[in-house]
Protein backbone atom coordinates (compact mmCIF):
# COMPACT_ATOMS: atom_id res chain seq x y z
CA UNK A 1 0.00 0.00 0.00
CA UNK A 2 1.43 3.36 -0.87
CA UNK A 3 1.77 5.71 1.60
CA UNK A 4 0.01 9.34 1.12
CA UNK A 5 2.65 12.13 1.85
CA UNK A 6 0.93 14.77 4.09
CA UNK A 7 3.65 17.49 4.31
CA UNK A 8 6.67 18.43 2.83
CA UNK A 9 9.91 20.20 4.77
CA UNK A 10 12.50 22.50 3.31
CA UNK A 11 14.88 22.86 5.87
CA UNK A 12 18.68 23.84 5.82
CA UNK A 13 20.85 22.23 8.65
CA UNK A 14 24.86 22.45 9.65
CA UNK A 15 25.98 18.74 8.92
CA UNK A 16 26.00 16.25 11.83
CA UNK A 17 24.49 18.86 13.63
CA UNK A 18 21.13 18.54 14.00
CA UNK A 19 19.24 18.99 17.83
CA UNK A 20 16.00 19.42 18.72
CA UNK A 21 15.98 23.00 19.36
CA UNK A 22 14.86 25.50 16.91
CA UNK A 23 14.22 25.44 13.38
CA UNK A 24 14.27 21.59 13.46
CA UNK A 25 12.41 20.44 16.51
CA UNK A 26 9.38 23.17 16.37
CA UNK A 27 9.55 22.39 12.22
CA UNK A 28 9.16 18.65 12.93
CA UNK A 29 7.21 18.98 16.06
CA UNK A 30 4.48 21.15 14.27
CA UNK A 31 3.91 17.87 11.70
CA UNK A 32 3.95 15.02 14.37
CA UNK A 33 7.28 13.51 13.64
CA UNK A 34 9.28 11.89 16.16
CA UNK A 35 12.09 14.71 16.11
CA UNK A 36 14.60 12.17 18.01
CA UNK A 37 14.32 9.60 15.16
CA UNK A 38 14.73 12.38 12.42
CA UNK A 39 18.06 14.03 14.16
CA UNK A 40 19.57 10.64 15.01
CA UNK A 41 18.92 9.53 11.47
CA UNK A 42 20.40 12.96 9.74
CA UNK A 43 23.38 13.10 12.21
CA UNK A 44 24.21 9.56 10.83
CA UNK A 45 24.00 10.30 7.43
CA UNK A 46 25.52 13.80 7.44
CA UNK A 47 28.48 12.62 9.65
CA UNK A 48 31.42 12.75 7.28
CA UNK A 49 30.07 15.92 5.48
CA UNK A 50 32.09 18.24 7.78
CA UNK A 51 30.58 21.71 8.78
CA UNK A 52 28.45 22.16 5.39
CA UNK A 53 25.13 23.40 5.17
CA UNK A 54 23.02 20.71 4.02
CA UNK A 55 19.33 21.06 2.44
CA UNK A 56 17.34 18.13 3.68
CA UNK A 57 13.48 17.69 2.05
CA UNK A 58 11.57 15.64 4.75
CA UNK A 59 8.45 14.20 3.31
CA UNK A 60 5.86 13.44 6.24
CA UNK A 61 3.16 10.94 5.86
CA UNK A 62 -0.36 10.68 6.87
CA UNK A 63 0.74 7.87 9.66
CA UNK A 64 3.33 10.47 10.95
CA UNK A 65 6.66 8.67 9.34
CA UNK A 66 8.91 9.88 7.31
CA UNK A 67 11.31 10.14 4.74
CA UNK A 68 14.13 12.38 3.75
CA UNK A 69 16.40 13.56 0.97
CA UNK A 70 19.69 15.10 1.17
CA UNK A 71 20.78 17.87 -1.13
CA UNK A 72 24.22 19.35 -1.75
CA UNK A 73 24.75 22.08 0.34
CA UNK A 74 24.10 25.94 -1.37
CA UNK A 75 26.20 27.39 -4.48
CA UNK A 76 26.76 30.21 -2.35
CA UNK A 77 28.16 28.36 0.39
CA UNK A 78 30.34 26.33 -1.88
CA UNK A 79 31.57 29.72 -3.76
CA UNK A 80 32.32 31.29 -0.03
CA UNK A 81 34.44 28.29 0.84
CA UNK A 82 36.55 27.93 -2.26
CA UNK A 83 37.73 32.16 -2.32
CA UNK A 84 37.89 31.47 1.37
CA UNK A 85 36.03 34.42 2.67
CA UNK A 86 33.17 34.18 5.95
CA UNK A 87 30.91 36.10 3.32
CA UNK A 88 30.24 37.85 0.31
CA UNK A 89 30.49 41.68 -0.80
CA UNK A 90 27.53 43.74 0.15
CA UNK A 91 27.95 45.98 -2.57
CA UNK A 92 28.89 43.66 -5.31
CA UNK A 93 29.40 46.45 -7.96
CA UNK A 94 31.44 48.50 -6.10
CA UNK A 95 33.54 46.09 -3.51
CA UNK A 96 34.83 42.83 -5.08
CA UNK A 97 34.96 39.92 -2.32
CA UNK A 98 37.45 37.52 -4.29
CA UNK A 99 38.15 35.96 -6.80
CA UNK A 100 37.08 32.71 -8.94
CA UNK A 101 38.53 31.02 -11.63
CA UNK A 102 36.51 28.74 -14.40
CA UNK A 103 38.52 25.62 -13.14
CA UNK A 104 36.83 26.49 -9.64
CA UNK A 105 33.37 27.27 -11.57
CA UNK A 106 33.49 23.95 -12.90
CA UNK A 107 34.66 21.79 -10.21
CA UNK A 108 31.76 23.07 -7.79
CA UNK A 109 28.89 22.70 -10.92
CA UNK A 110 30.01 19.11 -11.08
CA UNK A 111 29.32 18.75 -6.87
CA UNK A 112 25.76 20.52 -7.74
CA UNK A 113 25.00 18.97 -11.49
CA UNK A 114 22.24 16.91 -9.70
CA UNK A 115 20.60 19.52 -8.31
CA UNK A 116 20.93 22.25 -10.98
CA UNK A 117 18.72 23.13 -13.66
CA UNK A 118 20.77 21.22 -16.49
CA UNK A 119 22.72 17.93 -17.16
CA UNK A 120 26.01 20.17 -18.93
CA UNK A 121 28.74 20.77 -16.39
CA UNK A 122 29.49 24.26 -18.90
CA UNK A 123 25.85 25.87 -18.69
CA UNK A 124 26.53 24.29 -14.65
CA UNK A 125 29.48 26.50 -14.50
CA UNK A 126 27.83 30.10 -16.25
CA UNK A 127 24.60 29.19 -13.33
CA UNK A 128 27.50 28.97 -10.64
CA UNK A 129 29.31 32.32 -11.96
CA UNK A 130 26.08 34.11 -12.21
CA UNK A 131 25.94 33.36 -8.03
CA UNK A 132 29.16 34.57 -7.94
CA UNK A 133 28.75 37.72 -9.39
CA UNK A 134 25.59 38.33 -7.49
CA UNK A 135 28.00 37.77 -4.51
CA UNK A 136 30.43 40.31 -5.02
CA UNK A 137 32.90 37.62 -6.53
CA UNK A 138 35.06 38.23 -9.91
CA UNK A 139 34.95 35.41 -12.20
CA UNK A 140 38.34 35.01 -14.32
CA UNK A 141 39.13 32.93 -16.80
Amino acid sequence: MVKKVERKLKLQIPAGKANPAPPVGPALGQVGVNIRDFVNRFNDATKDMGGDIIPVEISVYDDRSFDFVLKTSPASRMILKTIGKPKGSGKNVVSKAGEITQKQLEEIAEAKLEDLNTNDVKQGAKIIAGTARSMGVEVKD
